[in-house]
Parts: C-alpha cells; structure tokens; sequence
C-alpha cells in the first residue's frame, strides 16, 4: 500500500511514530507476534507498517500481504450481504426469522428457574443483526449458563457441518434469553449469514465473492486459504493453561484449508490488512468505492447508527465488564459518548474486532479509518485496542 505524506493532510508524521512504538512495545515484550496497522485519512493512507513476525517459529516477517483470520470481522461483511438483499426488499427487518426458516417457529426460552417458556415475541431480522435474539455462542461465552453447555454438546462449530446442519442445531436449543430482552453477543450473524443463503439461492462465499469482493477488488479475502498463499498465512498463538503465549494453530494444519464446508457469518473470513481497508473504505463512502455501490447512502446510515434501546445499554459480553459509551447498530459497534467509553473517538464513529486480536473502526466526521491486524487468542487480553485508538487520534492536528 503507498503510504502518503501525513503532513500535507494535518496528521503528523513525528506524533504517527507512536503507533510504531506501540507495536515494538507489544512484540518486543513477546504479548504478541507481529501485527499490522493503517490509517486511512481523508482517502490517503497516512500509516502503514507491519512489525515482528508472522510465524515465530520459521521467523517469516509480519507484512502488509500477511493473511490473517478476522474471526468476528467478518460480522460487518455478512451485515452488509443481507442488507444488500434488504434493498431489494426480499425482506423487512422487523419481519420474523421464521417467515423464512420455519424452524425458529417453535422456539422455548431457558428461564431463571430452569423451566422453559414460551418465547414473548419471535425473533426478528433486526433481532439477528443487532444481537438481541437470544441466542448465545457455547464456549466462546463465559457465562457457562446451562444454555452454553448445551450449545457446546450441539458441537455448532464442527467445520464438517453445513450452514443448514448449523441452523437446524441452533434452532432446536432453547433461548438464553427472551428475544429483544437483552443484548447479548452469539451466533445470530451465522444465522443471518444463512439466511442470505436462503434469500439469493448461493452459497454465502458466492455470494460475498460474487457481490462484495470481486466488485471492492478483495483477492484474499475468503472463507478459506488458497494453498498458494500458505506462505502468507498466520501463526495463530494464544494463551493457554500453560503460557500465556502459546502456538494454537499452524497454517499447514489450519482449519481454513480447503475444503470448509460450513461458511459462518459471524466469524469464517480470512483477509488482509489492504483488502479490508478497501471493505472499510466502502461503508466510509456511503456504500460505493471508485465507482462500484454496494449499497444506498441512506442503508449504510441505517446500519451505523445505534438500534439499541436505552434498557439494553450498555452493551457487555456476557460476565465481562460493560462496554460503556458503546452501542450496536447492524453489524457494527457505534460510538455513544467517548467519554462513558473511556477512550478516544467520535460519536458515531463504528467499529467491532476479531477473535485473534483484530480491529477496525471507520470515523466519517474525520474521514478515518484505523485498522489493527495481529493473531493471539483470546482477543482483548491486552488493552492494545483503546491504546491504538490514543496515538492514531493523537496524531491529527487540525
């Protein structure tokens, strides 16, 4: 990517060497690997480094063409696919789930006293895309409710099962809460990730592929890794019961060699730092990128701004600290107040981040976007993301 001359923009070069410091910081302590980082300032990128390695092991450097698993990144794309078919009005979303997967007709909410209920209302579109369905995520949760047993013994993230298999297994568990009762972070995208399936008759990665990356120009992007590019493909490291840093998962073995049969909405996606830039780069635009529209002006609008009402805020993982400041629109985290966040930032400014420590958000007041790119497991281990935010804002003079 060709880095421009901050200056000529009012972003200063001298206060830009911060994020590189904090990159070194991190790598050097050995918290993490390797990472990348952008910015992108009133459509010239301003940042682009890469620092410590991609693999550890063969001391393969970090690069901007480095292949990373964006995890929970891929929620704003699968956002996007649905909504793309919203404007061709195939569906309301305030229309019930069930309308077009009649499995969800029947469902039974976990209560407190362990007795089943019927659910107060179905569950909606708008339910599946702003997390307030009532569906959970198993083990990926930590709340370690009997409703989270149950959708680990379900065995939902098998990469041998379908997004069919996947959605008949979820609907056949009972609701961690009643739907529109909570906000509560959990598969829903992977649901409406089939449902994009079910609404234009392809495959979710046809139809990403054919609608989203081939027009924005995403060659990496996918939901498997291409053999060819094993060689840019990341060590995934994390923290287990032994170390805080460990190796996870090598490219060579990875689960995201061909052939994936299950295309999850809420977190499959492999990419770049350079393809999403141009993912972010759309959504910044109102829906369109050098004379290709995905989507209306008023769409994106609707998908940025916060759905949540002020019962449901503010928002937190389930036994996590709330994330104060923060609401949700569809696929995307939105900027309340900074300030209740804690960190820098801009009301309305959107954003969310991936499993293996990626992040992005998109400013429009300020025409930025900022993105984070590295691979240790569990995400927000380390406050990297509230740090990043501190010296790419710090780094705007006007």
């Amino acid at each position: 990517m060709k880095r421009n001359n901050p200056e000529a923009l009012e972003f200063s070069a001298q206060r830009t060497s911060r994020i590189d410091s904090l990159m070194s910081r991190y790598v050097e302590s050995g918290k993490l690997a390797g990472m990348v980082t952008c910015i992108a300032y009133r459509g010239q990128i301003v940042h682009a480094n890469s620092c410590g390695y991609q693999n550890l092991e063969e001391k393969i450097p970090m690069s901007q063409d480095s292949i990373f698993r964006i995890y929970s990144m891929t929620k704003p794309v699968t956002a996007v696919s649905l909504m793309m078919l919203f404007e061709e009005a195939l569906f309301n979303l305030t229309d019930p789930v069930s309308q077009y997967i009649p499995a969800f007709k029947d469902l039974s909410v976990y209560a407190a006293n362990g007795e089943l209920e019927v659910p107060i209302r179905p569950i909606t579109v708008q339910d599946l895309l702003r997390h307030t369905a009532g569906l959970s995520y198993g083990e990926y949760s930590v709340s370690n409710s009997p409703v989270d047993k149950l959708y680990d013994e379900a065995d939902l993230f098998n990469p041998k099962i379908t997004s069919t298999e996947f959605t008949r297994r979820v609907a056949e568990l009972p609701l961690m809460h009643h739907p529109g009762e909570k906000w509560h972070y959990s598969v829903a995208t992977d649901i409406a990730g089939y449902l994009v399936e079910l609404l234009s008759g392809m495959p979710l990665a046809d139809f990403m592929q054919e609608r989203i990356f081939n027009p924005l120009g995403m060659v990496d992007t996918s939901f498997e890794i291409d053999p060819s590019n094993i060689l840019r493909f990341c060590t995934l490291y994390g923290k287990t019961a032994k170390s805080d840093f460990d190796l996870l998962e090598e490219p060579a073995s990875s689960e995201y060699l061909p052939p994936v049969s299950f295309h999850a909405g809420g977190s499959g996606l492999v990419s770049t730092t350079a393809d999403y830039l141009r993912f972010a780069r759309c959504i910044l635009n109102k829906g369109q990128l050098e004379g290709t529209r995905l989507l209306g002006p008023k769409t994106v609008t609707l998908m940025t701004c916060n759905h949540l009402p002020n019962n449901l805020l503010p928002i937190a993982y389930e036994g996590s600290e709330p994330m104060l400041g923060m609401g949700y629109g569809l696929g995307f985290g939105v900027m309340l107040d900074p300030a209740q966040a804690g960190m820098m930032g801009t009301v309305g400014d959107h954003s969310w981040g991936g499993n293996a420590e990626t992040y992005f958000w998109i400013d429009p007041d300020e025409e930025l976007i900022a993105i984070l790119m590295s691979q240790y497991q569990p995400s927000q281990t380390y406050p990297i993301r509230k740090e990043f935010r501190s010296v790419v804002y710090q780094a705007l003079t006007n």
